[in-house]
């Protein structure tokens, strides 16, 4: 039982860490509001000479003053916060507190305290670690300031690709100013990971939390406390604001961070174009046949089942990025699932209908170019599924329909999943069960779940970019596709939390069943390709290896460089990353893969191929229906890349 006092003293707690965050960008925005009309410069300004703005640059920050205050104002393009209270009323505050917000942030002793009474109130906080931390940050103080005055700001302790630029340690202000907030951060970090009274799995998700929390913090996310942001206020006369406010207000519309130029691609013109037809179509999803540019092809064809959690064009980015160019290049007959993003009408898909689906799919291929069997490819979620199908067809009697298996950074066993652990205990699990709607979950909620494990590099890169300095957005087809989420079954996805990464079933012969047959994975005996990445934070290698403790079959394991796509997206002509293989045949663990692991420049590609060819090289003709559309007789439902993938 918990003590009602500790409750009472972990409420209180928790308030004043709220109130201390709030404090902290309350003042941060009243300062900018000093800024935006016509204060505060001088010595806060890297390499400034202290003298105000003249008449005509006045004038313009005036004018962009008054837009900035118009978008918040009730009744125009402003905004509120989740209470329903106009956000216009923060600019209305009295200008004397204005000044003295001002103040506090150019003291850098007033800093100091502010983190020091932020730091007192986190629950976890150790009283001598507390004292340890803060006579740490006395002697930062005087390294930080006694260094500047002597430039040696180039000494400081701490280095953070976040506060690289020199305008950081320029000035003595925002050197101490970041400097404070890396102590803070590997202090609060480290204290977070020796929780050693709680469990692992609970320790981790405080841990988390806490990174997520200091990610957000981060003196470079607010305008007050970044010098490049302010010096570019000042040379765009505050325009930078207004355009990056008119970029949140469309975001707030959305109901997402924008990463790339909304307007920059189109699905089926300049982003997955490679030539194709729609050859077959269900509820659930649509069969790409992509034509043949080889005039013959290998006997056994390849269908693609990538994650219905994205879009599948991540392999059909551009002709120079795609991997379904490429493995029609090399003389493969491809096929691709292309997933129905959920609606109301798949409030009752649960896993068992994916996996049907990949079985048809199977068939269907096969009775279409009249083969006995097909090479298949599974990505994330979709390559956990296969290896549950190729499971239940082992047990049917039916394994000879699949000649092989890749799996792309796929996991079966979760016992050691990465960080959406941290998603998945009952409480979560039930927050996300909740937030659904008419029986699917919007993909946003997922989009931002997958950002949060990067908040840095997708979450806060982007409101110091687009809000803050107000850039232009890139056209990036990447992050493009990143933006195009998809919704999911709600029904399928609770199951799949449940079961999979928080039960870990599926390692368990016959502790799940589809479609009315058991699974049972240490059945497979299909040769298998798997695929990891070595930087991989959403399927970890270590986890992705565990495929091999289960699988009986011929099995290659082959770790890439990069991460979850970039590991998988790597085309030979780009020349980059590397990957590693152990040809060794008694290798047990990843550790051992590791040790005796030899290094390859480049992507890993042609070595898949070659593999694939091991399994046979006999080819036919690349024509009838080996060129979809092509025969009159052959009726395709539409050019690809279908329908499917443009619902939205």
């Amino acid at each position: 039982m918990t003590d009602s006092r500790d409750q009472d003293g972990q409420q209180e707690n928790q308030f004043d860490q709220s109130a201390q965050i709030a404090a902290m960008m309350e003042t941060q925005a009243q300062w900018m509001r000093q800024l935006m009309n016509g204060g505060m410069f001088g010595a806060m300004m890297p390499g400034a000479a202290g003298t105000l703005p003249g008449v005509d640059a006045m004038q313009e920050f005036a004018a962009n003053a008054a837009r900035l205050q118009a978008m918040w104002t009730p009744g125009g393009t402003g905004a509120s916060d989740s209470s329903g209270e106009d956000l216009s009323d923060a600019a209305a505050a009295d200008p004397a507190h204005s000044a003295a917000a001002a103040a506090a942030l150019a003291d850098p002793s007033k800093w100091l305290a502010m983190m020091e009474g932020w730091t007192k109130s986190v629950p976890f906080a150790d009283p001598a670690v507390q004292q340890s931390i803060w006579s740490d940050a006395a002697q930062l103080w005087q390294s930080v300031l006694g260094g500047n005055e002597q430039g040696a700001s180039s000494k400081l302790p701490r280095k953070d690709r976040r506060f690289a630029d020199p305008r950081w340690s320029s000035n003595p202000i925002f050197a101490l100013i970041h400097q404070t907030y890396l102590l803070m951060n590997e202090r609060l970090t480290q204290m977070a990971g020796d929780l050693d009274h709680l469990p692992p799995e609970k320790r981790e998700q405080v841990r988390f939390a806490t990174n997520t929390m200091l990610e957000a913090l981060s003196p470079a996310n607010f305008a007050a406390t970044n010098p490049v942001v302010l010096e570019r206020t000042v040379e765009t006369r505050g325009a930078n604001l207004v355009k990056g406010m008119e970029h949140m207000m469309a975001d707030l519309k959305e109901g997402k961070l924008t990463h790339v130029d909304r307007d920059a691609f189109t699905v089926g013109e300049n982003i997955a174009v490679t030539p194709g037809k729609v050859v077959h179509e269900t509820p659930l999803y649509q069969l790409i046949q992509y034509s043949p540019v080889t005039p013959d092809v290998l006997a056994t064809p390849l269908v693609i089942f990538p994650p219905w959690i994205n879009r599948f064009y991540i392999l059909d980015l551009n002709p120079q990025k795609s991997f379904i160019r490429w493995a029609v290049e090399q003389g493969l007959t491809v096929f691709v699932v292309s997933w129905k993003s959920a609606d109301t009408s798949m409030k009752d898909v649960v896993w068992d209908d994916y996996i049907r689906a990949e079985i048809g799919a199977i068939d269907h291929i096969r009775s279409r170019l009249k083969v006995p069997s097909v090479h298949t490819i599974g990505y994330c979620v979709a390559g956990t599924t296969l290896a549950a199908a190729l499971a239940i067809l082992a047990r049917r009697g039916e394994a000879e329909k699949v000649a092989s298996a890749t799996f792309f950074t796929a996991q079966v066993d979760f016992e050691d999943a990465g960080e959406l652990l941290h998603f998945v205990d009952d409480n979560q699990i039930q927050l996300i069960e909740g937030m659904a709607k008419d029986g699917y979950i919007d993909g946003r909620v997922m989009a931002a779940t997958f950002n949060m494990l990067r908040g840095t590099d997708l979450i806060w890169n982007y409101v110091v970019n687009n809000y803050l300095l107000g850039e232009d957005y890139p056209a990036f087809d990447l992050l493009h596709w990143n933006g195009d989420v998809t919704n999911l079954p709600a029904k399928w996805h609770s199951q799949y939390l449940r079961d999979l990464y928080k039960d870990n079933k599926l390692v368990t012969p016959d502790a799940l069943q589809a479609d009315g047959t058991p699974i049972d994975l240490t059945q497979v005996e299909t040769p298998s390709y798997i695929q990891a990445g070595k930087e991989d934070h959403i399927a970890p290698a270590t986890s992705v290896w565990r495929i091999m403790d289960h699988f009986q079959g011929p099995m290659r394991f082959v770790l890439a460089g990069s991460g979850h796509i970039a590991g998988v997206v790597n085309p030979p002509a780009a020349g980059k990353y590397q990957y590693w293989i152990n040809e060794e045949p008694e290798v047990t663990s990843l550790d051992q893969f590791r040790e005796g692991a030899v290094e390859h420049p480049g992507s890993w590609w042609p070595d898949w191929i070659e593999w694939l060819h091991s399994h046979g090289t006999q080819t036919v003709p690349a024509k009838g229906k080996r060129a979809p559309g092509m025969l009159k007789s052959d009726q395709c439902i539409e050019d690809a890349p279908g329908r499917y993938v443009k619902s939205r």
